[in-house]
């Protein structure tokens, strides 16, 4: 997995972009990283662009990740997540699921432009 963090040109939200396999252990990792990143620039949105990357993770790992793994200190519990897949890739929608019922605003699209939307509205 390839991946990419930086800020929207208007300094709005966080982008992470992500290539291949998608599994919770590099998942963590990379949105660690990219909310330390945003907190450091007062910033709790985020566009995590998954368009190149599949979710290989069995529905349980998906749902510890929402449950367990994105329930720790350093992930800002009140950031706004815009996922962005492949209009042919539905192994994200568990993860949607999951992390809504575990009180995260997670979202997914499959146009930029409604994500962006999304991100941006108050």
């Amino acid at each position: 997995m390839s991946y990419r963090i930086y800020p929207s040109s208007d300094g709005k939200y966080i982008i992470q972009e992500v290539e291949g396999d998608y599994y919770r252990k590099r998942a963590l990792e990379l949105n660690i990283e990219a909310h330390a990143i945003a907190r450091g620039l007062g910033i709790n949105r985020f566009l995590v662009d998954l368009t190149q990357a599949r979710n290989v993770d069995s529905i349980y790992e998906s749902y510890e990740f929402s449950y367990e793994d994105m329930q720790i200190e350093e992930i800002d519990q009140s950031a706004r997540v815009a996922v962005l897949v492949d209009i042919d890739d539905n192994s994200h929608d568990f993860i949607e699921t999951v992390s809504r019922n575990a009180g995260s605003d997670v979202t997914l699209f499959r146009d930029v432009e409604k994500a962006r939307q999304h991100l941006l509205a108050d």
